[in-house]
């Protein structure tokens, strides 16, 4: 059993499309706490994370936008995530990707003070590997990878606590990479397991390799899930879709293999739009998919109809 603590943030400002500040109330609404519950699991609703009041932070380059904004989210959910740790699994539930600037700052300063590796896994159609220096579209939710890698062109943000290396890393299921990115990565030793590797591979053994490198180092591991990391078919509440993403069945795949590894700690929902969404139907397979994570199988989950 695991007492799981949600922790509501709803940030909108590291992208353009409006809308992502409804998922912390749709994950409530789509019954998150009630399927961890009917799991045995034990749940704790903290509310949504409030920043602090803002500061006047600029940088050279003129295309980032809602910078004090996304410096006063990174500070507080980096604070309220480290607090929650010591006493559960926390479960942030956003909320645009920009919050993992925060949340990853929070489990590494958790991970710093326990003595022991932190590790991430990043299910996303994105690396998300720019820096506030490199990203030319502003949309700082592109962002956070790099930062909890220890990047240089983070300034004005506060410096990421003890940077997570390259080995502690995976990408699983990216798909769209700008040159920018792809180039940074290539000086890394950060695993990337492409849509490409994982239609040749399979989704398993790529998985139970770096799962098994968690294990054999003692480590902590933070999930950061994206809705984009599925196929905008079956989950379109999303405002960055690219097609050829998970299907329903290697998602729960990728969920049901990491709770059979014991070793998740911390988890990120990011990227649901509810805006976008079609009768709740993504918020509710997101909450599928944290029963999956959390322990239902395959054969418990019951027929449903949208109709």
């Amino acid at each position: 059993m695991t007492h799981c603590i949600l922790i509501g943030a709803p940030v909108d400002e590291g992208q353009r499309r409006p809308g992502c500040l409804m998922g912390p109330a749709a994950y409530r609404t789509a019954g998150l706490a009630g399927t961890l519950s009917a799991l045995g699991h034990t749940v704790e609703d903290r509310g949504d994370v409030t920043p602090a009041p803002l500061g006047n932070e600029t940088c050279d380059n003129a295309a980032v936008h809602h910078l004090p904004e996304t410096i006063a989210w990174t500070r507080a959910l980096s604070a309220a995530t480290q607090d929650a740790l010591p006493h559960g699994m926390p479960i942030i539930m956003g909320g645009d990707h920009s919050l993992a600037l925060g949340t990853v700052a929070g489990v590494a300063a958790h991970a710093a003070n326990a003595g022991r590796p932190q590790f991430v896994i990043w299910l996303d159609a994105h690396s998300d590997f720019h820096t506030v220096g490199t990203t030319t579209s502003g949309n700082l939710h592109g962002t956070p990878m790099a930062y909890a890698n220890g990047r240089e062109g983070f300034a004005p943000f506060p410096p990421f606590p003890n940077p997570i290396p390259g080995e502690n890393i995976c990408m699983f299921g990216i798909r769209s990479v700008d040159p920018a990115e792809h180039a940074a990565m290539q000086e890394t030793d950060i695993t990337v397991n492409d849509m490409r590797v994982l239609d040749e591979q399979g989704i398993v053994a790529p998985l139970r390799e770096f799962l098994d490198r968690v294990r054999a180092a003692n480590g902590l591991l933070h999930v950061s899930l994206d809705v984009d990391f599925l196929d905008p078919t079956i989950a379109p509440a999303v405002g960055t879709t690219v097609p050829g993403g998970a299907t329903f069945r290697e998602a729960h795949l990728v969920m049901e293999l990491l709770h059979e590894s014991a070793l998740v700690t911390s988890l990120d929902l990011v990227e649901l739009n509810p805006f976008l969404d079609e009768r709740g139907r993504t918020a509710k397979l997101m909450v599928d998919l944290v029963g999956s994570l959390m322990g239902r199988k395959v054969f418990d989950r019951p027929t449903r109809s949208y109709g």
